[in-house]
Parts: structure tokens; sequence; C-alpha cells
């Protein structure tokens, strides 16, 4: 596994120096800065089911540059960041110096997080849209969720749809299923000098790994794990054009198919909470 997660860090080392950009290209993050009140298009979706976290001592799994995470900071919550990727944490830890949130963030494969951070103790666990598919075993992060939680304390999670996933984005006529629903042991491999916003230049570590996992696993791994799913809820739509020809643009970033609008699932949100005793 080091080789596939060397790659994919790799990848994600340059995707985070060019997703940082401060003018139009990348997360647009100059909005953060301009703006202390500004929430990620990915947050804002989900506040009628994320419910209020002020006062929650929260961590963000696989946060990447930390828009999410300072987001939930904004909403009252103590949070700390967690990224595998140096550029990642250095790129987050630069944005909310500027924006002036008070934000940690933490190196560490996400599988060593209750390791990396006092397990536990976390009233929320948050893990934002397009993660899970970097992981190998989606019983293993479950376990990881289960040990950082305390009692009562919660998961919440968005993430892309297995059934997305398992498409052919290259196929634009059509919704095409090609490839695997299940989780695997060996990934998908992507040579692809794009990201899923537009940059400044194209990637040169091109190369990554990837794994789908499907409902029935992430839900029986986190049943496993101890959790109480409280929250499972199906969506059309996802932040970012993820079948380029066949989607149409929503106002707050959110894209559905056009021609075929709820014919498939696009992505989905779950809370699942930590029972006390």
């Amino acid at each position: 596994m080091t080789a596939y997660a060397d790659a994919n860090r790799a990848n994600w080392d340059e995707r985070a120096e060019l997703h940082a950009d401060r003018g139009e290209h990348g997360y647009r993050v100059s909005r953060f800065i301009e703006d202390r009140e500004a929430l990620s298009d990915v947050v804002r979706f989900d506040l009628p089911r994320l419910g209020s976290v002020a006062g929650l001592r929260a961590v963000h799994l696989q946060c990447h540059i930390g828009t999410d995470t300072l987001s939930l900071a904004r909403l009252g919550a103590r949070v700390t960041g967690l990224d595998f990727s140096p550029v990642a944490v250095a790129e987050a830890r630069r944005l909310v110096a500027e924006t002036g949130d008070e934000v940690d963030f933490v190196e560490a494969d996400v599988y060593d997080a209750a390791s990396a951070l006092p397990a536990g103790t976390f009233d929320l666990v948050y893990t934002g849209i397009g993660a899970l598919c970097w992981l190998p075993s989606v019983e293993r992060w479950a376990r990881v969720v289960a040990e950082l939680l305390k009692p009562g304390g919660f998961l919440f999670i968005r993430e892309g749809h297995p059934i997305l996933w398992a498409m052919d984005e290259t196929m634009t006529e059509d919704l095409h299923l090609r490839f695997p629903y299940f989780e695997r042991e060996r990934p998908l491999v992507w040579s692809d000098d794009s990201s899923y916003v537009e940059t400044a230049r194209p990637l040169t570590a091109t190369t990554t790994y990837e794994w789908n996992h499907s409902l029935g696993e992430i839900i029986t791994a986190l049943l496993s794990a101890g959790l109480r799913i409280d929250l499972f809820e199906e969506h059309d739509s996802v932040p970012w054009e993820a079948l380029p020809g066949q989607m149409v643009e929503r106002p707050g970033g959110e894209h559905a198919l056009g021609a075929l609008d709820g014919v498939a699932p696009l992505s989905y949100s779950l809370r699942a909470s930590k029972p006390v005793g």
C-alpha cells in the first residue's frame, strides 16, 4: 500500500498548491479571506442536516487545504484538520493565518488519526466529499472514526455516491456503469493531468489509485464499529461537474444531471453517532 499512498500523496501535494491559488483558479480561496462569514459550498449545503456545531470539539479528516475546516470553525466549532499531504497542511495553515480563523492542522494519514490525535475526545468527526475513494479499506476507516469519537459524539459525512464512482465520465452520451461498485483489494489506476476544479497549469504527478466502497459496505462498517446510523439521505447533485457534458449547474455550486435528472443518485449525506455507555 505504500506505493499507492506515495503516488496519491504526490498528486495531492501538487493539487494543494494549485487549489490554494489566490486568483480565479483552484478553490478561489480569496473569498474566505475577504469575507469572514463566507462558508464553503459543501458545508453550506448540509447545514440543515448537520445542525448546530457551536462549542463542539471537531476533527475534519482528509481536510485538504482547509476550506471546509475553517467553515466549521466559523459555525462555532473548535476544529482540528488532518491530512496526509504536507503541502495541503501548509496551505491550510497559511489560509487561516490570513483569515484569522482559529483552526489547528495536523499532518498524518487518516488511518493513524487516533494515534496522532487524542482518541475518544471528539464531539464531531467530519469528512467532506471525495475522501473515501482514496482509502483501500472502509472498515478500517470506520474503526478510526469510532476511536476518535467520545460517547454521544457523531460522524457527519457528505460523499460522492458509489454509483457515481462506478460511472465512466468519458462516455458523455449516456450514463455508463463501467467500474467496480464494491470494494476491491486492487485499486483502480488513473492517469490524469487535470483536477476537478480549474487550475493554473496541468498536474505533473498524474498517477493515482482509488477504491470504491458500496453503500452496504460503508453502513455495515460503521455499524460494526459500534456506531448508530441516525441519518442517511441520497442527493441528485454533487458540488463539481462530475460527468462533463451531462450536467447543469444549480445555485450554490451543485451540479445535477440535465436531460437525465433524477435517474441516478450522485451523492449522499450520512450522520452516525456513538452511543453513550
